[in-house]
């Protein structure tokens, strides 16, 4: 199987199944945002996570070795066209500079690592509209003066 094929089967199988992704990351025991992010190929699963997932939907065993696999993260450059992500691409290009100048205010020359790195979504009620809460939380990595 090839990573397509792996992801379009857990896909297939959450609907079938009536699976959230939230209810497939408790089962699997992950955060649902990386269970979410490594069954659509973009992070490497451990054995005991891969085979959690694989008995959840029901996938053969080949998806196993594939989701074990270190993935090579790539996406379109293009601007996204879906409006949800648009507008995370927007964000980043209005406020990516300033959350540069104040990150690196407050740490020094640097940057936060995407590896040593969690990503949440919440929901906080609210009356005027619900609000989406993303929380980025990565290490700051100093460049090294040599």
């Amino acid at each position: 199987m090839k990573r397509e094929d792996v992801i379009e089967a857990i896909i297939l199988a959450k609907k079938a199944k009536g699976l959230s992704w939230e209810g497939i990351a408790a089962e699997v025991g992950m955060n649902p945002v990386w269970t979410t992010s490594a069954c659509l190929g973009m992070n490497s699963m451990g054995e005991a996570a891969a085979d959690k997932l694989c008995s959840v939907l029901g996938l053969p065993a080949e998806a196993k070795t594939v989701l074990m696999e270190y993935p090579t993260k790539t996406w379109d450059r293009a601007v996204p066209q879906d409006p949800l992500i648009y507008r995370l691409y927007e964000i980043v290009g209005v406020y990516g500079e300033t959350l540069k100048e104040v990150i690196q205010e407050q740490f020094g020359d640097g940057i936060m690592s995407a590896i040593d790195f969690s990503l949440d979504v919440g929901k906080e009620e609210n009356p005027k509209g619900d609000r989406v809460v993303i929380t980025m939380n990565g290490k700051f990595l100093p460049y090294k003066a040599w």
